[in-house]
């Protein structure tokens, strides 16, 4: 075939994941470098080289040695299928292999029995076993991969917003028991597979999945397949609003992230369908089609939760439709989300939670809730993020119905107007006035925190620069577990049916995630401690112990830090460094480790998804004696950023007090 006979290329920032470095090294050695292989194919602005010849290159100049792993330099290689399609295939392909261990159906063979796609499935496969990589990581790398590299064409829906999801489906069904799931437009499986990982431990449970794209059911059925190969599942290829494989369905849940602003829907010849209950939807209204659908699906006691844009709460062509559902109690709550939980990220979406209008227990009133400012910043200071755990705590305990701020029930008939807005930003009342007390109370709270700030960096201030420091040596993490100072373990993945969420007892050991990066953001998740010391027992976790440093392996959120509040279970991609103390200051160590550049020089930053290699960290070869003078200056500065963040948080509550009392003419005085 031609495909083999042409070279396979990868672009500046492929060379720069293969080499394990940034993509302005591998710039510079197009510069330096009269060898580097020429570009074979692209533009000036992007062009693309021939892999075989960059890895010749690498070897040959001894850069081989800090080449990522084998699926870095299996990626271009895919890649270089071209086809979106034909990409997609293939990794359903290796996914379904992976999940049924070669014993899969006929139809998920891989689409070109002769050709290049074989080939690279056999060397998926083989990395995965040779790596010791569970079926799910393989899968998940080349998932990932293949949807950053389409993400303007796929939509899917986060990992912590799935999950959100049954989250609540679970607390609206007030412990009853989930037997089938239908998502009608399943995409790559991720809500599916949220769903199994929280009830396929209950009993029997059905799942079922369309999409009309064929490519993202194999994905699906191939993700499912790999994280619930004992659930009974069904994942068809079908348009199911044109044509609705299910019109008896009498699900227990729905759980969709339709897709959004799409005309050709089928408005008209779909004029008179049955699912039509409370209006036809405009040809402008797509996501009530949607939801009419869905509500087709459910059984006499059944619910949905459904992501949807804003504008359909509000959008006036819609408003007789909103009201029909409104009136026939099929609305049980509106969630708006933070901005960044979804794509489009920039926008606020919304979670509605429906109810079969079938039932016999109709909603007579409707739960709001606005969780829009649950947002924090991360400890890498870039931006903010969604505050998962608040926003999960509003909605909870606003399903529970206990007093919560932003989150508010209003009765149906007060929703029965004009408009017919079911915005939460509309029927959420405004935070209560600020008063005389909370002014004192947030004054106190800045003089606090102004005053432990300027004690610690009191003596941060007497440091001052050594203009020349001399030759430093310094020595890698490698070569310090070589000599016995430093054990490495790296973290594991977190048994999902085990942690927990919520309020925990003083007990509970606490799980860390790279989504929970830094210094004390372990987060509300949690383990039992026979849990934790039954699986540590068997090696299948990784806990640390005071005076360990734990290291983000990652370079989004990259990390060190000295663990003070141990034991705590470690997820993936986190990396523990038990050190000698005879030999090694801990603190000293993460002083060393913690800095960026460090970072930079032990990893790749081609993508936001690019790993550390602890072991190419290195630390200052100091004495015991000097290295405990590091580490308390360490500690000393990890105060003073606790004491900075603190006053820039006070600083902020401050600011909206007077900004509040400002906007109600209630401060007097001043110059």
């Amino acid at each position: 075939m031609a495909q083999q006979d042409e070279p396979v290329t990868v672009t500046l920032a492929g060379i720069a994941r293969l080499a394990g470095v940034g993509r302005a090294a591998v710039s510079n050695w197009r510069r330096r470098h009269g060898d580097f292989p020429p570009p074979v194919a692209g533009t000036d602005a992007s062009p693309q080289f021939s892999l075989d010849s960059v890895e010749e290159w690498l070897t040959r100049h001894g850069k081989g040695d800090n080449v990522a792993s084998g699926w870095e330099r299996l990626w271009p290689r895919v890649e270089d299928l071209g086809d979106r399609d034909r990409m997609g295939l293939l990794i359903a392909h290796v996914g379904m292999q992976l999940g049924t261990g070669g014993a899969r159906p006929a139809e998920y063979a891989a689409p070109d029995a002769t050709g290049p796609e074989r080939a690279l499935a056999e060397e998926a496969l083989h990395l995965a076993r040779k790596d010791g990589e569970s079926g799910s990581s393989a899968f998940l790398f080349l998932l990932g991969r293949w949807l950053g590299a389409h993400v303007r064409q796929i939509a899917t829906t986060p990992a912590p917003l799935a999950d959100l999801m049954t989250e609540v489906a679970q607390a609206a069904r007030t412990g009853e028991r989930v037997r089938s799931v239908i998502d009608p437009a399943c995409g790559t499986g991720g809500l599916l597979v949220a769903a199994a990982r929280r009830w396929a431990g209950e009993g029997s449970l059905e799942l079922v999945g369309h999409d009309r794209d064929p490519v993202l059911v194999r994905l699906a059925e191939a993700w499912l397949a790999l994280e619930a190969p004992e659930t009974e599942r069904k994942v068809l290829a079908a348009d199911t609003l044109r044509d609705d494989p299910l019109p008896q369905a009498d699900a227990d849940l729905v759980l969709c992230n339709p897709p959004s602003n799409e005309r050709d829907w089928g408005h008209g010849e779909l004029a008179t369908d049955r699912r039509w209950q409370f209006g036809q939807p405009p040809r402008t209204e797509p996501e009530l089609a949607w939801v009419q659908h869905i509500l087709s699906l459910l059984g006499p006691e059944g619910l949905a939760v459904v992501l949807l844009p804003p504008a359909v709460a509000s959008r006036r062509a819609g408003r007789r439709i909103r009201a029909g559902l409104v009136r026939a109690g099929a609305v049980r709550m509106v969630v708006a989300l933070p901005a960044g939980a979804a794509q489009p990220y920039g926008v606020g979406l919304h979670l509605w939670l429906l109810g079969s209008p079938a039932g016999e227990h109709a909603a007579s009133s409707a739960l709001f809730v606005d969780t829009a400012d649950c947002r924090h910043t991360p400890t890498t200071g870039r931006g903010q993020a969604v505050d998962w755990d608040a926003v999960r705590d509003r909605i909870l305990a606003g399903l529970r119905g206990d007093a919560a701020e932003g989150a508010v029930v209003v009765p149906v008939l007060d929703l029965l107007g004009d408009e017919t807005d079911l915005t939460p930003a509309r029927h959420v009342p405004a935070t209560a006035a600020a008063t005389a007390v909370d002014l004192r109370r947030s004054w106190t709270d800045f003089d606090a925190a102004s005053l432990a700030l300027r004690d610690s960096s009191q003596a941060l201030r007497a440091l001052t620069v050594v203009r020349d420091p001399g030759d430093r040596l310094d020595v890698s993490v490698a070569e310090l577990e070589q000599t016995g100072a430093v054990t490495l373990a790296a973290g594991t993945p977190l048994p999902a049916d085990l942690v927990q969420r919520g309020p925990r007892s003083d007990e509970s050991v606490l799980t860390l995630t790279s989504l929970l990066m830094g210094e004390g953001h372990g987060g509300q998740q949690w383990m039992t401690p026979e849990d934790v010391e039954r699986l540590h027992g068997k090696g299948e976790l990784t806990v640390t112990a005071f005076g360990d440093v734990v290291v983000v392996g990652a370079t989004q959120g990259y990390d060190a830090w000295v663990e003070t509040r141990a034991p705590t279970v470690l997820g993936p991609h986190l990396h523990r460094l038990r050190v000698d103390s005879e030999r090694l200051d801990p603190f000293f160590l993460a002083a060393c480790l913690r800095v960026r550049s460090n970072a930079r020089r032990a990893g790749t930053h081609a993508s936001v998804t690019s790993r550390i290699d602890v072991r190419r960290l290195r630390a200052l070869r100091l004495p015991l004696e000097e290295q405990r003078r590091y580490g308390e200056l360490h500690r000393q500065l990890v105060e003073f950023q606790h004491a900075a963040a603190e006053i820039g948080s006070v600083s902020e509550a401050l600011g909206d007090v007077l900004a509040g009392l400002l906007a109600s003419g209630g401060l007097a005085g001043g110059r």
